[in-house]
């Protein structure tokens, strides 16, 4: 083989690794560099209109609503067979770098896109990212967009599921109280001390033993990108000096606790960190009393409840 052909040889093989090797996050440059790549897929979740009107050139819709759960508990995972059939479409497999785009358009918005990437690596496929800052970004950016739906072809990826991932609400229970396991509370913190309450759940407050970590904690400021992963190293010990054993992640729904998760996991590079995908939209409508902090009196509760319908 000539120096030529070696260098070609080389070229190609970083070429390779930039689409197999890049991190959690990219910037909408990056993106651009990366999606006419045909082992990269750019996977749109917002709203099918959305995408429609205008999208990233080469991506494909796959709208948030599809990978959550029931309007009583969206935050519960659809059924394995529902999620395979979603990511064969998708054309994804171990060989395929998923890059997950949403709006943008508030720190809030980051949820969907880290619940996406959660799910994705629940679901075993691990060579992930998230666009940082979403549309909203690759617009500031001055980047292409166009209107062409795309159509990709099907895999047929078999999941092999992740379960050091997923707390369920056994995990919690049994996690109650143990000096090992951190219990993170993503909400803000009215919704924390127990001052108002998600219509998914059935009483107000946090699960027992909990901390608070806001997820709009891990976004610069005034920005609706997420920090770097020093930055967010520095943002965990300051919350909570040195990591637990094990911590879980939770929220109403298991959107904003997304956040949370993938801050301490993918940025923060902590281990062990678990979400529990169904949150306090499961844990409060329990058939058992299930223990909880910060929980109003039955007095401050009818009151409430009666502010609700009054207004």
């Amino acid at each position: 083989m000539t120096f030529l052909s070696r260098f070609f040889v080389l070229l190609l093989a970083c070429s390779a690794s930039a689409a197999t090797l890049a991190g959690p996050l990219v910037t909408p440059v990056e993106l651009n560099a990366l999606r006419q790549d045909d082992s990269v897929r750019i996977i749109d979740i917002r709203p099918v209109d959305a995408y429609a009107k205008d999208h990233i050139p080469g991506a494909v819709s796959a709208p948030y609503a599809a990978w959550r759960g029931p309007a009583a508990s969206p935050g519960e995972l659809p059924p394995v067979d529902k999620l395979t059939e979603l990511v064969r479409s998708l054309g994804l497999d171990a060989g395929v770098r998923a890059i997950v785009v949403s709006n943008g358009e508030n720190t809030s918005d980051f949820g969907a896109a880290a619940r996406v990437y959660w799910t994705l690596k629940y679901l075993g496929l691990k060579n992930l990212s998230i666009l940082n800052g979403g549309v909203q970004a690759w617009v500031d950016a001055g980047l292409p967009q166009d209107d062409q739906a795309v159509q990709v072809a099907a895999s047929s990826y078999e999941p092999v599921l992740n379960d050091a991932l997923i707390a369920t609400q056994a995990d919690v229970q049994a996690s109650l109280d143990s000096p090992t396991t951190r219990l993170v509370d993503a909400r803000p913190a009215n919704f924390f001390r127990g001052e108002v309450k998600a219509p998914t759940a059935s009483v107000p407050g946090t699960i027992r033993g909990a901390v608070n970590l806001e997820h709009d904690r891990w976004f610069k400021p005034g920005s609706n990108q997420i920090v770097s992963a020093e930055e967010a190293k520095k943002i965990a010990h300051d919350a909570f000096e040195a990591p637990a054993d094990e911590t879980i992640s939770f929220c109403n729904t298991g959107h904003w606790a997304a956040t949370d998760w993938f801050a301490l996991s993918e940025l923060a590079g902590q281990e062990n960190v678990r979400l529990y995908p169904a949150s306090l939209a499961e844990w409060t409508q329990s058939e058992q009393s299930l223990p909880m902090d910060n929980v109003p009196g039955r007095g401050s509760q009818l009151m409430d409840k009666l502010k609700g319908l009054l207004n």
